[in-house]
């Protein structure tokens, strides 16, 4: 099951409509830091197993 452009652009409206467009900014804030709290963990467990 591939996303194509205009099953992106259904996602992104209704989100859009869900949120509003004034709380995007912060919802991509808060999806940034938890993917880049994700792979620091990932991170740290891969080191912790090789010692």
């Amino acid at each position: 099951m591939r996303l194509g452009l205009p099953e992106m652009l259904v996602i992104l409206a209704i989100v859009i409509i869900i949120f509003g467009a004034n709380r995007l900014p912060q919802l991509g804030r808060g999806i940034g830091s938890a993917i880049k709290n994700f792979k620091d963990g990932l991170k740290d467990e891969t080191a912790d197993h090789k010692s």
